[in-house]
């Protein structure tokens, strides 16, 4: 399921042009959102979605998310994490799982500069993480803005995730990570040829070894296996005020359940855990009808979004479509 997801073709022509926008979220440091506005954007809840690993705005999550939450009434905005999506040269620096700086200075942009007062972010695999983080890191005080989270394989715990990418049957989904995170190193030292040194580059063969090399230094931790911990949402979980949906899959290739079943996860009463048997990473495909294209995780993190806005949101139907 986690292939035929990645590989399908869809078309999402109900859902119109996005419009650029620019966030500074640092000094020297800009981040592309794709963004689709109601008409009168201050009087609708929106929902803000991040990418994961090597992804962007454009991934079919992001669209698919977008097309249902379009219809539905809210604006979306379809954030790139620092250098994704093209943007290597709006800032020197890299992007990691908890870097929550980056979301949290949009979101407070929307929230002041627009005016946005009922805010939902939801998140795939590393934005998943992030986002958790995120709401975490709020603890007891989360801005009255921020009305919900929602988690799609959620790296939870970063360690035990890069345990399971290693595995030999996952050989192909890590050599694609690899292949990304490679070409993004030499964009960014065409760029920045001060800052990174990519020689040997091709020696480095796994997501463990990237992060060792250029992630943990680049951010200032110690190694791979201290910014795995120190970046893991599961540092925070138990600190989440705000109503969150997490939804994993027992058969994520790279991803495991365990982590949710963990007392910090389950004790929280504002957590709510959905784990299907069936769901690979970042797909939950099932059968399509009546307008839907069977995309269950987008659809049930805009029902999810759509209670805790307390804005009433009209069922629509769609022409999104798949390829075979």
């Amino acid at each position: 399921m986690t292939i035929c997801a990645w590989a399908r073709s869809r078309s999402f022509p109900d859902l119109p042009p996005a419009t650029p926008r620019f966030f500074d979220v640092e000094p020297g440091t800009r981040v592309l959102a794709h963004c689709h506005w109601q008409p009168v954007p201050e009087a609708h809840p929106t929902i803000v979605a991040l990418h994961g690993l090597e992804g962007s705005s454009d991934a079919h999550y992001m669209r698919g998310i977008g097309d249902k939450a379009f219809r539905r009434g809210f604006n979306v905005v379809r954030l790139n994490q620092r250098n994704c999506g093209g943007t290597e040269h709006l800032s020197a620096g890299l992007y990691h799982s908890g870097l929550t700086a980056d979301v949290a200075a949009v979101l407070q942009e929307l929230a002041a500069a627009d005016k946005l007062s009922s805010i939902v972010v939801s998140g795939y695999s590393l934005g998943g993480n992030l986002v958790l983080k995120l709401a975490g890191g709020f603890g007891d005080a989360p801005p009255a803005w921020l009305r919900a989270v929602c988690a799609v394989s959620p790296t939870l715990e970063l360690g035990a995730c890069m345990d399971m990418l290693e595995r030999r049957e996952n050989r192909l989904y890590e050599w694609n990570f690899m292949r990304s995170l490679r070409r993004r190193m030499r964009r960014k030292a065409r760029l920045f040829p001060d800052r990174y040194d990519v020689s040997g580059l091709w020696r480095v063969r796994t997501v463990r070894a990237f992060d060792d090399r250029f992630t943990a230094p680049h951010h200032g931790y110690a190694d791979a296996a201290d910014y795995y911990y120190q970046a893991a949402s599961m540092r925070v979980v138990d600190r989440i005020r705000v109503p969150a949906l997490i939804i994993s899959a027992e058969d994520d290739p790279f991803v495991p359940v365990a982590p949710l079943r963990d007392a910090r996860v389950t004790g929280n009463p504002h957590v709510t855990v959905r784990i299907t048997r069936h769901g690979g990473h970042c797909a939950y495909i099932e059968s399509a009808r009546n307008g839907y294209d069977g995309y269950w995780a987008e659809q049930a993190i805009v029902e999810f979004a759509g209670r805790h806005t307390g804005i009433a949101l009209p069922a629509s139907g769609s022409r999104a479509t798949v390829g075979a």
